[in-house]
Protein backbone atom coordinates (compact mmCIF):
# COMPACT_ATOMS: atom_id res chain seq x y z
CA UNK A 1 0.00 0.00 0.00
CA UNK A 2 1.46 3.33 -1.10
CA UNK A 3 1.61 5.90 1.74
CA UNK A 4 -0.43 9.02 1.24
CA UNK A 5 1.08 12.47 0.87
CA UNK A 6 0.20 13.34 4.45
CA UNK A 7 1.98 10.23 5.75
CA UNK A 8 5.09 11.06 3.74
CA UNK A 9 5.13 14.61 5.08
CA UNK A 10 4.78 13.34 8.64
CA UNK A 11 7.62 10.86 8.12
CA UNK A 12 9.91 13.52 6.68
CA UNK A 13 9.05 15.89 9.54
CA UNK A 14 9.78 13.22 12.15
CA UNK A 15 13.07 12.32 10.46
CA UNK A 16 14.08 15.97 10.33
CA UNK A 17 13.20 16.37 14.02
CA UNK A 18 15.24 13.30 14.94
CA UNK A 19 18.21 14.52 12.87
CA UNK A 20 18.04 17.92 14.54
CA UNK A 21 17.90 16.34 18.00
CA UNK A 22 20.92 14.08 17.41
CA UNK A 23 23.01 16.55 15.41
CA UNK A 24 22.57 19.55 17.71
CA UNK A 25 25.39 18.48 20.10
CA UNK A 26 27.69 17.91 17.10
CA UNK A 27 26.83 21.34 15.73
CA UNK A 28 27.53 22.89 19.16
CA UNK A 29 30.86 21.07 19.23
CA UNK A 30 31.83 22.32 15.78
CA UNK A 31 30.95 25.94 16.52
CA UNK A 32 32.63 25.92 19.94
CA UNK A 33 35.89 24.82 18.32
CA UNK A 34 35.95 28.14 16.40
CA UNK A 35 34.94 30.39 19.31
CA UNK A 36 36.91 32.50 21.74
CA UNK A 37 36.53 31.50 25.37
CA UNK A 38 34.13 34.29 26.27
CA UNK A 39 31.74 33.47 23.42
CA UNK A 40 31.45 29.83 24.46
CA UNK A 41 29.52 31.07 27.54
CA UNK A 42 27.42 33.72 25.76
CA UNK A 43 23.75 33.88 26.81
CA UNK A 44 21.78 33.50 24.64
CA UNK A 45 24.14 31.16 22.77
CA UNK A 46 25.70 32.41 19.54
CA UNK A 47 25.23 29.58 17.07
CA UNK A 48 26.37 31.17 13.81
CA UNK A 49 27.04 34.90 14.16
CA UNK A 50 30.17 35.17 16.29
CA UNK A 51 33.85 36.05 15.91
CA UNK A 52 35.50 33.03 14.30
CA UNK A 53 39.03 32.03 15.29
CA UNK A 54 41.52 29.22 14.59
CA UNK A 55 43.32 29.79 17.89
CA UNK A 56 41.94 26.61 19.46
CA UNK A 57 43.16 24.48 16.54
CA UNK A 58 46.58 26.12 16.66
CA UNK A 59 46.93 25.44 20.39
CA UNK A 60 45.90 21.80 20.04
CA UNK A 61 48.13 21.15 17.04
CA UNK A 62 51.03 22.91 18.77
CA UNK A 63 50.70 20.43 21.63
CA UNK A 64 53.11 17.61 20.83
CA UNK A 65 50.97 15.14 22.82
CA UNK A 66 47.94 15.30 20.50
CA UNK A 67 49.37 13.06 17.74
CA UNK A 68 50.52 10.65 20.42
CA UNK A 69 47.00 10.41 21.88
CA UNK A 70 45.60 9.62 18.44
CA UNK A 71 48.31 7.05 17.68
CA UNK A 72 47.72 5.34 21.03
CA UNK A 73 44.00 5.10 20.30
CA UNK A 74 44.75 3.61 16.88
CA UNK A 75 47.08 1.01 18.40
CA UNK A 76 44.60 0.02 21.11
CA UNK A 77 41.61 -0.11 18.76
CA UNK A 78 43.48 -2.08 16.11
CA UNK A 79 44.86 -4.53 18.65
CA UNK A 80 41.57 -5.12 20.47
CA UNK A 81 39.65 -5.47 17.20
CA UNK A 82 42.16 -7.93 15.72
CA UNK A 83 42.26 -10.19 18.77
CA UNK A 84 38.49 -10.02 19.23
CA UNK A 85 37.88 -11.18 15.66
CA UNK A 86 40.54 -13.89 15.84
CA UNK A 87 38.92 -15.28 18.99
CA UNK A 88 35.27 -14.46 18.43
CA UNK A 89 34.67 -15.48 14.81
CA UNK A 90 35.88 -19.11 15.14
CA UNK A 91 34.16 -19.43 18.52
CA UNK A 92 30.87 -18.16 17.09
CA UNK A 93 31.15 -20.60 14.20
CA UNK A 94 31.90 -23.52 16.54
CA UNK A 95 28.89 -22.75 18.71
CA UNK A 96 26.59 -22.30 15.71
CA UNK A 97 27.60 -25.62 14.17
CA UNK A 98 27.75 -27.63 17.40
CA UNK A 99 25.01 -30.20 18.02
CA UNK A 100 25.65 -30.25 21.75
CA UNK A 101 22.91 -28.50 23.78
CA UNK A 102 25.52 -27.61 26.40
CA UNK A 103 27.78 -25.84 23.90
CA UNK A 104 24.82 -24.08 22.28
CA UNK A 105 23.64 -22.79 25.63
CA UNK A 106 27.17 -21.57 26.42
CA UNK A 107 26.55 -18.66 24.06
CA UNK A 108 24.41 -17.10 26.79
CA UNK A 109 27.54 -16.92 28.94
CA UNK A 110 28.95 -14.37 26.50
CA UNK A 111 25.70 -12.43 26.61
CA UNK A 112 25.90 -12.47 30.40
CA UNK A 113 29.46 -11.18 30.21
CA UNK A 114 28.23 -8.17 28.23
CA UNK A 115 25.71 -7.42 30.99
CA UNK A 116 28.38 -7.14 33.67
CA UNK A 117 29.13 -3.48 34.51
CA UNK A 118 32.67 -2.69 33.31
CA UNK A 119 33.56 -1.14 36.66
CA UNK A 120 32.95 -4.51 38.32
CA UNK A 121 35.81 -6.05 36.32
CA UNK A 122 38.14 -3.09 36.47
CA UNK A 123 39.49 -3.45 40.01
CA UNK A 124 40.34 -7.19 39.88
CA UNK A 125 41.79 -6.75 36.41
CA UNK A 126 43.84 -3.80 37.65
CA UNK A 127 45.31 -5.97 40.40
CA UNK A 128 46.11 -8.77 37.94
CA UNK A 129 47.86 -6.37 35.57
CA UNK A 130 49.77 -4.87 38.50
CA UNK A 131 51.04 -8.29 39.56
CA UNK A 132 52.05 -9.05 35.97
CA UNK A 133 53.82 -5.67 35.71
CA UNK A 134 51.70 -4.70 32.71
CA UNK A 135 50.13 -1.51 34.08
CA UNK A 136 50.65 1.42 31.77
CA UNK A 137 51.23 -0.78 28.70
CA UNK A 138 49.17 -1.26 25.58
CA UNK A 139 48.76 -4.94 26.46
CA UNK A 140 46.73 -4.22 29.60
CA UNK A 141 44.17 -2.03 27.84
CA UNK A 142 43.99 -4.21 24.72
CA UNK A 143 43.41 -7.32 26.83
CA UNK A 144 40.54 -5.85 28.84
CA UNK A 145 38.90 -4.32 25.75
CA UNK A 146 39.22 -7.70 24.04
CA UNK A 147 37.32 -9.40 26.87
CA UNK A 148 34.20 -7.33 26.17
CA UNK A 149 34.69 -7.02 22.40
CA UNK A 150 35.25 -10.75 21.87
CA UNK A 151 32.14 -11.58 23.89
CA UNK A 152 30.08 -9.41 21.55
CA UNK A 153 31.74 -10.92 18.47
CA UNK A 154 30.96 -14.47 19.64
CA UNK A 155 27.30 -13.63 20.23
CA UNK A 156 27.01 -11.69 16.99
CA UNK A 157 28.77 -14.23 14.77
CA UNK A 158 27.01 -17.20 16.33
CA UNK A 159 23.68 -15.69 15.27
CA UNK A 160 25.08 -14.81 11.85
CA UNK A 161 26.56 -18.25 11.12
CA UNK A 162 23.20 -19.82 11.98
CA UNK A 163 21.80 -17.91 8.99
CA UNK A 164 24.51 -19.20 6.63
CA UNK A 165 23.19 -22.27 4.70
CA UNK A 166 24.84 -25.33 6.20
CA UNK A 167 24.10 -27.34 3.06
CA UNK A 168 26.87 -25.48 1.20
CA UNK A 169 29.43 -26.56 3.78
CA UNK A 170 28.15 -30.14 3.69
CA UNK A 171 28.51 -30.17 -0.10
CA UNK A 172 32.11 -28.99 0.24
CA UNK A 173 32.79 -31.78 2.75
CA UNK A 174 31.35 -34.35 0.35
CA UNK A 175 33.69 -33.01 -2.36
CA UNK A 176 36.68 -33.72 -0.12
CA UNK A 177 37.16 -30.45 1.74
CA UNK A 178 38.24 -30.53 5.37
CA UNK A 179 36.14 -28.85 8.08
CA UNK A 180 38.74 -26.07 8.24
CA UNK A 181 38.48 -25.53 4.47
CA UNK A 182 34.69 -25.49 4.68
CA UNK A 183 34.97 -22.77 7.30
CA UNK A 184 37.58 -20.62 5.55
CA UNK A 185 36.32 -21.02 1.96
CA UNK A 186 32.55 -21.27 2.43
CA UNK A 187 31.30 -19.92 5.76
CA UNK A 188 33.83 -17.13 6.21
CA UNK A 189 33.32 -15.40 2.82
CA UNK A 190 29.54 -15.55 3.27
CA UNK A 191 29.82 -13.93 6.70
CA UNK A 192 31.84 -10.86 5.67
CA UNK A 193 29.00 -8.39 6.49
CA UNK A 194 28.72 -9.84 9.98
CA UNK A 195 32.48 -9.68 10.50
CA UNK A 196 32.57 -6.07 9.33
CA UNK A 197 29.69 -5.15 11.66
CA UNK A 198 31.46 -6.83 14.58
CA UNK A 199 34.75 -5.13 13.71
CA UNK A 200 33.07 -1.72 13.57
CA UNK A 201 31.55 -2.27 17.00
CA UNK A 202 34.94 -3.29 18.41
CA UNK A 203 36.64 -0.23 16.89
CA UNK A 204 34.05 2.18 18.28
CA UNK A 205 34.05 0.57 21.74
CA UNK A 206 37.85 0.60 22.02
CA UNK A 207 38.23 4.07 20.51
CA UNK A 208 35.71 5.63 22.89
CA UNK A 209 36.81 3.71 25.99
CA UNK A 210 37.50 6.09 28.85
CA UNK A 211 37.18 4.17 32.10
CA UNK A 212 39.62 1.36 31.29
CA UNK A 213 42.08 3.78 29.69
CA UNK A 214 41.97 6.04 32.73
CA UNK A 215 42.99 3.25 35.10
CA UNK A 216 45.33 1.14 32.98
CA UNK A 217 47.39 3.59 30.91
CA UNK A 218 50.48 5.65 31.63
CA UNK A 219 51.36 9.13 30.31
CA UNK A 220 52.99 7.45 27.29
CA UNK A 221 49.97 5.28 26.44
CA UNK A 222 47.07 7.67 27.07
CA UNK A 223 44.35 7.61 24.42
CA UNK A 224 42.36 10.43 22.85
CA UNK A 225 39.50 10.41 25.44
CA UNK A 226 42.10 11.11 28.11
CA UNK A 227 43.51 13.85 25.91
CA UNK A 228 40.09 15.49 26.00
CA UNK A 229 40.15 15.22 29.78
CA UNK A 230 43.44 17.13 29.75
CA UNK A 231 41.48 20.21 28.61
CA UNK A 232 40.20 20.46 32.17
CA UNK A 233 42.47 21.92 34.85
CA UNK A 234 42.20 23.49 38.27
CA UNK A 235 42.74 26.91 36.69
CA UNK A 236 40.37 26.82 33.72
CA UNK A 237 38.25 24.69 31.45
CA UNK A 238 39.24 25.32 27.86
CA UNK A 239 36.01 24.52 26.04
CA UNK A 240 37.51 25.49 22.70
CA UNK A 241 40.46 23.10 22.97
CA UNK A 242 38.16 20.41 24.33
CA UNK A 243 35.89 20.83 21.30
CA UNK A 244 38.84 20.55 18.91
CA UNK A 245 40.11 17.40 20.63
CA UNK A 246 36.60 15.96 20.48
CA UNK A 247 36.46 16.62 16.75
CA UNK A 248 39.76 14.79 16.31
CA UNK A 249 38.28 11.91 18.30
CA UNK A 250 35.10 11.79 16.19
CA UNK A 251 36.61 12.04 12.69
CA UNK A 252 38.35 8.61 12.45
CA UNK A 253 35.36 6.69 13.79
CA UNK A 254 33.03 8.71 11.55
CA UNK A 255 35.09 7.96 8.43
CA UNK A 256 35.18 4.24 9.20
CA UNK A 257 31.44 4.20 9.89
CA UNK A 258 30.64 5.97 6.61
CA UNK A 259 32.72 3.52 4.54
CA UNK A 260 31.41 0.42 6.32
CA UNK A 261 27.83 1.56 6.91
CA UNK A 262 26.36 -0.75 4.26
CA UNK A 263 28.03 -3.83 5.74
CA UNK A 264 27.21 -2.71 9.28
CA UNK A 265 23.46 -2.45 8.67
CA UNK A 266 23.37 -5.71 6.71
CA UNK A 267 25.38 -7.53 9.34
CA UNK A 268 23.26 -6.33 12.24
CA UNK A 269 20.03 -7.15 10.38
CA UNK A 270 21.02 -10.69 9.45
CA UNK A 271 22.73 -11.35 12.77
CA UNK A 272 19.58 -10.37 14.64
CA UNK A 273 17.37 -12.72 12.65
CA UNK A 274 18.16 -15.55 15.03
CA UNK A 275 19.23 -15.40 18.63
Amino acid sequence: MTPSRTERIIRVALMALAMFFFMLPIFWLMTTAFKFGREAFAIPPKWIFFDWTLKNFQEVLANSKTPRYIMNSIIVSAGATTFSLLLGVPAGYAIARSRSPLINSSSYFFLLLLMIPPIAMLIPFYLVMRDLHLLGTYAALITLDTVFDAAFVVWMMRSYFMDVPQEMEEAALVDGASPLQAFTKIALPLSVPGIVASALYCIIFSWNDFLFALMLTSPKTKTIPLGILASFSAVEISWGRMAVMSIFAIIPALIIALFLNRYFVQGLTMGAAKG
